[in-house]
């Protein structure tokens, strides 16, 4: 072997290593996970003892504060695993182990349209919250939230027509 084909096959050694610097990040993932399981079940806490008092709209804002921590917290769920099984290695879970059904099955495409039918959704609560207190929210603001809104699915609708086209 050459000097130079030694040190292409060093440097390709160390790039395909380097991928590795990813997994702290994703374990950083899941501790973003653990402080919203926490954040979820204090919201959850200071919201069952008001459920006879609160009227209709505010029960529906508080249950659409709640599923919007559930809809973060599978989106991390969905780019952490994805996102290690994808960029640094296959998870090895042993045999007779309960094993997701989706895990292996997300290349980099499906997990970009993942992350963004979840940022539209997760979009969609907040505008939903928004119009429910639209007394107490200024116009300007409510259009503001609306563009940015249908700027994520305008983003979302694109990226899926480009990735669709792409594979053709």
């Amino acid at each position: 072997m050459s000097v130079p084909q030694k040190i292409e096959h060093t440097l390709e050694r160390l790039m395909y290593a380097s991928r590795w610097l990813l997994a702290p990040i994703y374990v950083g993932m899941s501790l973003a996970l653990m402080a919203l399981f926490i954040k979820f079940f204090q919201e959850l806490y200071h919201f069952i003892p008001h459920i006879l008092s609160l009227d209709e709209s505010q029960l529906v804002l508080k249950l659409l504060s709640l599923i919007d921590l559930s809809l973060v917290a599978s989106l991390i769920v969905i780019v952490m695993f994805s996102g290690y099984e994808n960029f640094v290695s296959r998870l090895d879970i042993g045999v007779g182990t309960e094993k997701l059904e989706w895990l292996g099955t997300h290349d980099y495409g499906s997990l970009k349209m993942k992350v963004a039918a979840s940022i539209v959704a997760i979009s969609s609560i907040h505008l939903l919250k928004i119009f429910m207190n639209i007394d107490t929210t200024p116009n300007d603001k409510i259009m503001w939230y609306a563009l940015l809104h249908l700027t994520f699915v305008i983003s979302a609708l694109l990226m899926g027509y480009l990735d669709k086209h792409t594979k053709h």
